[in-house]
């Protein structure tokens, strides 16, 4: 901390969270923008600013500015996606790049001056580079130390070694970036970096505490800690070009295990495995073909050569898909093969199970269902993932064998089981539902509660409900049940006598689009033979969509 702060390069893009959304979201960062935090702007467009909106606004100040205002919500995960090719743009022209935060970046400024002749070519070039690869406008600033620099890019200024210290002390205190301590340092009257910094460091400590001394330093032109450059990641794909094209599986098995042993060797250098691997290969006419595959566990070199052997069988060979269809054929044999490890993690970053690793059956399983993906495709073998949703199909979706779980809605977990009541208590128990799943994730309210149905219906079947009297019984629209119901009749089929019901659930979708609205209320019924059904009600049509256990 006592040495004087390295020569610092940082290259700054204005607005970014705006150039952000318009990366991301397609909203045009030539219009009025306003990205907004906790009901306050954090950033603007230019053309918002013109109109008057200012960071720190509530929205309703903002908007009132600038009644044609578009408001975007804060979303530090989409700066920073949106941010990463400016960073890897960087990276091909100079090495060592640490990223500030979303929008901005610093590299030390010594190597790439003499490299590319002089602090302001260096940064010309960089700029340059930016601005055709990512199509961002962006500015730099050189000083000592990562702050002075920040503050030199608003202005695309060079300060000059060792001018540092009188650069930062005419700005005012608020380029500090600490609210809390700028409002006490101008009730003192300390208005400018160069008064602050002219401050004794200990009465600085005794009165500001910790954080004070640091924002000190910072104006004095002493940055705290050097720059922390990441490191760009090692290339571990590796590539076989062949002279002869591969057009026979027997060959095709050769070059997999050689190839399978130089990724598995590379992988254990760097102390890596993978949990995915992406196969791709180019024919002698230029057709490229590509194939990802996933592994419950770390693939070992054997598991790899097994799965690109599989991979290349089944583009070689042609085997017959589902439905008798014979999937695309190469047009002309493999002249290079090349595997991409995907899903890298530390080798000993994966428990094995209690008895050593996964279980010799679940294992042969995996091996049999990743072979037939292999000659049928990945959709010929799909897993149930369980999700967020309303009804029961709403709530599961089906992915390929060895692909992430994930589900297609979030969802919260299940609900406790409900018990039947009267008639009278149905609208209190929608009430109860909702209270009981609010959560961070999405409540879905109308949800069933579990149990969750045997036999979800592709298509829901036509039925007839009736109370004691003969009557139909309807749903009001606040919900209330005309009558207890007695019987169902399911299509054609003979009434059975219902022997116990709950509900309703209301669910009211898309209320919001006339044409997509969809209105319903579901039942839970029990009928006297034993058989449980799931029932709905939709513009007086009775329907069954599940059946219980």
């Amino acid at each position: 901390m006592s040495g004087a702060p390295a020569r610092t390069l940082l290259l700054w893009c204005p607005d970014w969270p705006v150039l952000a959304a318009e990366i991301v979201d397609g909203v045009p960062a030539t219009d009025p923008v306003a990205v907004l935090h906790a009901n306050r702007v954090v950033a603007c467009s230019e053309r918002a600013r013109a109109e008057g909106v200012r960071r720190g606004l509530r929205r309703r100040e903002a908007q009132g500015r600038c009644p044609q205002l578009t408001v975007v919500d804060h979303d530090p995960a989409r700066d920073a996606r949106a941010f990463e090719p400016v960073v890897a743009a960087v990276e091909e022209v100079v090495a060592g790049v640490e990223v500030i935060r979303p929008g901005a970046c610093a590299l030390a400024a010594r190597g790439p001056s003499r490299y590319l002749g002089g602090e302001e070519a260096a940064a010309e070039r960089i700029v340059e580079h930016v601005a055709q690869t990512c199509a961002v406008e962006s500015q730099v600033g050189i000083a000592d130390g990562v702050f002075a620099a920040g503050l030199a890019a608003r202005d695309g200024r060079i300060v000059p070694p060792g001018g540092t210290p009188e650069f930062l002390a005419g700005l005012p205190v608020e380029a500090l970036g600490r609210p809390t301590l700028t409002d006490l340092l101008r009730r003192l009257g300390v208005r400018t970096l160069g008064d602050f910094a002219a401050l004794p460091a200990g009465d600085v400590l005794a009165r500001f505490g910790f954080d004070g001394a640091l924002a000190h330093r910072l104006a004095a032109g002493r940055d705290h800690r050097p720059l922390a450059v990441r490191q760009p990641p090692a290339d571990l794909t590796v590539t076989a070009d062949h002279d002869e094209p591969i057009d026979r599986v027997d060959a095709a098995a050769f070059a997999a295990r050689t190839l399978a042993e130089q990724l598995h060797e590379r992988l254990a250098a760097h102390g890596l495995a993978c949990t995915r691997l992406g196969i791709e290969a180019v024919t002698a006419h230029g057709q490229e073909l590509h194939r990802v595959w996933r592994h419950d566990g770390l693939l070992t070199a054997a598991a790899i050569a097994d799965r690109v052997r599989w991979q290349l069988d089944g583009w070689l060979s042609g085997s017959n898909g589902r439905g008798g269809a014979r999937p695309a054929r190469p047009t002309a044999g493999i002249i290079r093969l090349r595997l991409v490890p995907d899903g890298v993690l530390a080798q000993a970053g994966l428990q094995p199970g209690l008895w050593g690793e996964t279980g010799e059956e679940r294992e042969r399983a995996h091996r049999a269902l990743s072979r037939v993906q292999g000659i049928l495709g990945p959709e010929a073998v799909v897993t149930a993932v369980l999700g967020g949703g309303r009804s029961p199909a709403d709530q599961v979706r089906l992915v390929p064998w060895g692909d992430e779980r994930l589900p297609a809605r979030p969802g919260p977990p299940p609900l406790p089981p409900a018990e039947p009541s009267p008639p009278a208590a149905a609208p209190e128990r929608a009430v109860s539902i909702r209270s009981r799943a609010a959560a961070p994730v999405p409540p879905w309210p109308g949800r069933i509660p579990p149990p969750a149905p045997a036999v979800v219906l592709p298509t829901p079947l036509p039925a007839a409900v009736h109370d004691a009297a003969g009557e139909p019984v309807v749903v009001s629209a606040r919900l209330a049940v005309s009558a207890a119901p007695a019987r169902l009749t399911v299509g054609a089929g003979r009434p059975a006598e219902i022997a116990g019901w709950v509900g309703p659930w209301p669910v009211d979708e898309r209320w919001w689009a006339p044409a997509e609205a969809r209105r319903r209320a579901r039942f839970q019924v029990c009928l006297a033979d034993g058989a449980a059904l799931l029932l709905a009600v939709e513009g007086g049509q009775w329907l069954v969509e599940a059946i219980y256990d």
